[in-house]
């Protein structure tokens, strides 16, 4: 079994962590093996083929950990295969227009924008109400107005994980 993907993430209440798990595991069933951690920023992506990263979205910002450890690492992560999501449109419908077309919050695009990440995918998310605080809980329901649930499509992110094998092995040979 080959090493060297590291799948990194940033989550608030463990969405983001989930995908990241699932695209683990595909990654693994495809022959590669894959290391799923959250972001710490303490990580020697030299020993990484391959880099994913996600972040969960609030209120159209990613994960303060997830924005740092991308200006952090502009420069290493620029040199390698890179590929982002993010997660956190819930409703029904095309997370992409869900979230008006922004697959990344402005700040984090200017960085992808100098990192040419191979694909950056924007994955339905789960706004679990037993999870999030009374504030939280009312500006989803009356600010941002969206509905609580898990909306999270496992065979889209499994398809995802699944092109993501493919073009790392296509790169080794």
């Amino acid at each position: 079994m080959e090493k060297n993907i590291l799948v990194t993430y940033a989550s608030r209440y463990g969405a983001t962590k989930e995908i990241a798990e699932k695209i683990g595991e595909g990654l693994s069933e495809a022959g590669l093996q894959a290391e799923v951690v959250p972001i710490d920023g303490k990580r020697d992506l030299n020993a990484f083929r391959a880099i994913i990263l996600g972040s969960a979205v609030y209120i159209g910002k990613w994960r303060p950990e997830g924005v740092e450890f991308l200006k952090a690492n502009e420069r290493a992560l620029a040199g390698r295969p890179v590929w982002l999501f993010s997660s956190g449109p819930t409703g029904e419908g095309d997370p992409v227009e869900l979230v008006e077309g922004q697959r990344l919050p402005p700040e984090v695009q200017l960085i992808a924008d100098r990192i040419h990440p191979r694909d950056i995918a924007v994955f339905h998310g789960f706004i679990n109400p037993a999870k999030i605080n009374l504030i939280e809980k009312f500006a989803i329901k009356n600010v941002v107005k969206k509905p609580f649930g898990d909306f999270r499509d496992w065979n889209t992110i499994t398809a995802w994980a699944a092109g993501i094998a493919e073009a790392v092995k296509n790169t080794s040979r």
